[in-house]
């Protein structure tokens, strides 16, 4: 159905945009689901044990859990880009598939 779409009076633009769509919509999930495990991490790095062993074992986590932050950032930058993406190719692709 959406291919029938694609090919119809508005050109590739519409088929475009849905994928980009579909593709905006798994990197917000993606990144849903690593906010998740940041939350994990912050409950590791709330535990309060005393032995060298286990703040070593915190710090490692906190290590991560930075490193895993900024791959958020970037799911949450690439899901707004693509979402824009989609959008342009929607409003901009309106040819009919003919020479001008």
């Amino acid at each position: 159905m959406a291919n029938d779409l694609a090919d119809g009076i508005w050109g590739g633009g519409l088929g475009t945009s849905v994928a980009v769509q579909e593709l905006a919509a798994r990197l917000a999930r993606c990144a849903g689901r690593t906010e998740e495990v940041l939350n994990g991490f912050r409950e590791i790095q709330m535990l309060e044990w005393q032995s060298p062993a286990g703040q070593a074992y915190r710090d490692a986590v906190s290590l991560q859990a930075v490193a895993v932050r900024r791959a958020v950032d970037r799911l949450h930058e690439a899901s707004v880009a693509v979402a824009a993406h989609a959008r342009a190719a929607l409003t901009s692709d309106c040819s009919y598939g003919g020479r001008p």
